[in-house]
């Protein structure tokens, strides 16, 4: 019996322990191995760290050339001290991944198109969308420029080799958590992986397009109508570069052809997922002359989408070529904003329209052959290959054209598929990586615009300040050389004149250096004035945000490093103080003579949206509420619209209440702004209830783990900050770096940002600086010269050699 009762449960054993040892499939979803994750040697527990993780250790690569010393600060900073660059970046490479491996390599999947090998069937979709964008097709675009640059490949490979050994130093214990969850292992890096995530952040930055919706928009309202509800240029606006600013050189012309080359249809496309609304950047640069202390002070912070791991990497990269300190992006080299010993940069994104779709007339129904000026053009096939985790090998057809990818097909229609031209495909004139190599080296005005003249995608506008005085701002990118209106629209893909008539000369960039005025400044708004010499255009300028900076920096003679902390956390909304005033003016007293406590606590509110506003929580709501029942009509399921910008139904508001706009068509009566404002208000009322929600519960900021894992993510932060103010906060983008520069004699920043720098969830130090960035504080940045500074500051030190 007992012989029965061994065999019974040895049997038992042997299934259960089967079991824990093989991934299980629930539904569309694949759980990993549950005995490999709870293995005390293997699984989740060898990934948890004490504050005391790092240790002093040494590492023995016999192909450097020399010896690197890393000196880990109290907040886990890297402070690279190196002889030779190469090995400074190699080493740069392998202590990023070190902290950052997973989401390297998320990050580069995503890009490629190949999460669903790892994720499976449910982001399949967003696989096929990446190919059919063209991404890969990017990135080796640019490889193949990247690889006539010695200096530069050689650098890029250094990073690789850096990446790829920790990888090598791996076992099934120190492998990040992620990839136990998840049942998968890291990939080589290549420099392939860093042009991929090159060109991610050029799509997320600048591929936004809006030509399907304004198409549609146009066909429905014709030209005067449209032109009215969508101007291209606000005079209220106060553009990147002053208004002041003459342009003294000869434009290049561009050619005329004569032709209308825009396609006047609907296209009924779901439009592929953009950035989310609220994604800009804020930077500035003040002379000397207006600051207490007499040295110029600059200052960034870039707002992107909020996940953990943070987007950046905080690092001090020191060489005999140079001395730098600020952020990486974990799997691109160098320093990308920051500060030396003699200057410091930021950017914000430009946003200038460099995506354009054109409709195709195929010769039939096989889609092999295109119209182009009179004659049938053979398609170049892309077989696109998915192999997706427990479902197989998925395949999808790419056809490109000589604008490029066929990115949207019609299923019903011969003649409504769009091809993508985007600029971002094209590969650069020079490695882009290197702008970053000459600005973190660089020493003055000269070297910092040296620097800057070959990079083309994304564009920024780079803000600077030097020691020696200087301050400037430099809109810096390749730019597309159009007629008037042109890539507002799709256009005709038959006809090559439809297509863009060159490029804007570099030099003819928009530029201001030094202006009377003491300061520079950029927060997404309109490069220029309208009298810049070349057509640009971009559907939706941020147009608050710069006014809000321009008013306070121009207020402030005397600009100390703490006026320009509360500078950038200010979360004071003018867009609230240009809209509320309408709203209430508008209201209709008689139908809210009960709701005059709502009323009283609107007219004292002081248009700052801190954690705890009553009235900035209604105000949000109600001016949503007015602004969708005025433009409901463009709110459609079967047809993507556009839809005017705030600051335009603002003014219509302001200048003409009875605008046909604001009648209700399905209404027998005749609307007008006073009966759209008092129903959003009710229905405002009506929503959040006699108990208005503080605004930091309504809105819910969340940083979210890059894998969308719930229990590796930060919710309810409590802060402040809204779409329109300069601490732009969404419920998931924000301000994900802050940086502010002095540059005296001595050098000195202060700097923050939303997670830590660790990517281990395990960490103490996955998420350390969010409860000091919430707050608005900010670290003092431990910029040293010599190894020896700030040793009571250091708890680690790793040695390569």
């Amino acid at each position: 019996m007992k012989v029965a009762k061994f065999i019974i449960a040895l049997i038992l054993t042997v299934v259960f322990i089967f079991f824990l040892n093989r991934p299980l499939q629930l539904g569309e979803q694949s759980i990993p191995p549950i005995g490999k994750l709870m293995n005390p040697y293997t699984g989740f527990w060898k990934n948890a760290e004490s504050l005391e993780y790092l240790p002093n250790e040494n590492y023995d690569f016999p192909h450097l050339k020399g010896k690197v010393t890393v000196h880990y600060d109290d907040r886990r900073v890297p402070h690279v001290f190196a002889e030779h660059m190469e090995d400074a970046i190699f080493v740069q490479g392998y202590v990023t991944a070190q902290n950052r491996l997973f989401q390297m390599d998320l990050s580069s999947r995503a890009t490629e198109g190949r999460l669903s090998e790892i994720l499976g069937e449910s982001v399949l979709k967003r696989d096929m969308r990446q190919r059919r964008q063209g991404m890969v097709f990017a990135a080796e675009n640019a490889l193949k420029e990247w690889e006539k640059h010695e200096y530069g490949w050689g650098l890029l490979q250094s990073y690789c080799d850096g990446v790829n050994a920790y990888i090598s130093s791996l076992d099934q214990g120190s492998t990040p958590l992620e990839y136990k969850l998840i049942g998968t292992s890291p990939d080589t890096w290549t420099p392939k992986k860093t042009a991929l995530f090159v060109k991610a952040m050029a799509a997320s930055l600048a591929s936004r397009h809006h030509d399907i919706e304004a198409t549609n928009t146009l066909k429905r309202f014709k030209r005067d109508t449209f032109d009215f509800l969508f101007p291209e240029y606000f005079d209220a606006q106060t553009p990147i570069i002053p208004k002041s600013k003459k342009w003294t050189f000869a434009p290049q012309p561009v050619p005329d052809d004569n032709v209308d080359n825009d396609v006047l249809e609907y296209f009924d496309y779901k439009v592929y997922d953009r950035s989310p609304v609220g994604i800009g950047s804020n930077n500035w640069a003040v002379s000397g002359s207006r600051t207490k202390s007499g040295n110029p002070i600059q200052c960034g912070d870039p707002h992107l989408d909020l996940s953990l791991p943070s987007i950046w990497y905080e690092m001090q990269i020191h060489t005999p070529e140079m001395n730098t300190y600020g952020v990486t992006l974990p799997g691109i080299p160098f320093v990308v904003i920051g500060f030396n010993e003699n200057i410091a940069w930021s950017q914000t994104n430009v946003g200038h329209d460099i995506t354009d779709f054109y409709r195709i007339k195929w010769k039939d129904a096989s889609k092999m052959e295109y119209l182009y000026d009179g004659e049938y053009k053979p398609v170049d096939i892309k077989v696109e290959e998915f192999e997706v985790k427990g479902k197989g090998t998925h395949v999808d057809t790419v056809r490109y054209t000589v604008w490029g990818p066929v990115m949207y097909d019609s299923k019903t229609s011969m003649d409504k598929d769009l091809a993508i031209r985007w600029l971002g495909h094209d590969g650069s004139d020079k490695n882009e990586l290197t702008t970053f190599y000459e600005l973190n080296k660089a020493k003055d005005f000269d070297g910092f615009h040296k620097a800057i003249t070959p990079y083309n995608v994304p564009a920024q506008n780079f803000a600077f300040a030097s020691k020696d005085g200087d301050i400037a701002l430099r809109v810096m990118g390749r730019f597309p050389l159009k007629e008037k209106q042109q890539g507002r629209f799709i256009r005709d893909g038959s006809l090559s004149s439809s297509g863009w008539k060159g490029y804007i000369p570099k030099e003819h960039n928009p530029m201001v250096k030094n202006p009377p005025r003491g300061y520079v400044s950029s927060a997404n708004q309109h490069s220029t004035g309208k009298d810049y010499p070349y057509y640009y255009t971009r559907e939706y300028y941020e147009l608050f945000r710069g006014r809000t900076a321009n008013r306070l920096l121009a207020k402030n003679n005397k600009v100390t490093p703490q006026d320009m902390m509360t500078m950038q956390n200010s979360a004071f909304d003018m867009k609230a103080e240009e809209a509320l005033p309408l709203l209430l003016t508008h209201l209709d007293s008689a139908q809210i003579r009960n709701n005059r406590e709502i009323i009283s606590l609107l007219e004292s509110w002081d248009y700052v949206f801190d954690a705890k506003t009553k009235a900035g929580t209604f105000f949000q709501e109600w001016w949503r509420h007015t602004y969708w029942n005025i433009w409901d009509e463009m709110n459609q399921k079967e047809v993507t619209f556009m839809t005017p910008t705030s600051l335009r139904t603002i003014e219509l508001m302001r200048d003409v209440p009875y605008s046909i706009f604001f009648d209700d068509r399905n209404t027998k009566d005749k609307e007008d702004i006073k009966n759209i404002v008092t129903r959003s208000f009710m229905e405002t009322k009506e929503e959040l209830g006699d108990d208005i929600p503080e605004w930091t519960k309504h809105q819910g900021s969340t940083i979210t783990h890059l894998a969308q894992l719930a229990p590796f993510s930060r919710t309810n932060l409590g802060m402040g900050g809204a779409h329109s103010t300069l601490n732009a906060m969404t419920p998931r983008t924000g301000p994900s770096w802050r940086q502010i520069v002095e540059l005296g004699d001595e050098v000195k920043a202060w700097v923050s940002y939303p997670g830590g720098q660790s990517g281990n969830p395990g960490s103490p130090h996955y998420d350390d600086f969010i409860e000091t960035w919430a707050e608005g504080k900010y670290y003092d940045a431990l910029f040293m010269k010599n190894e020896s500074d700030y040793d009571r500051m250091m708890v680690a030190k790793q040695v390569f050699e």
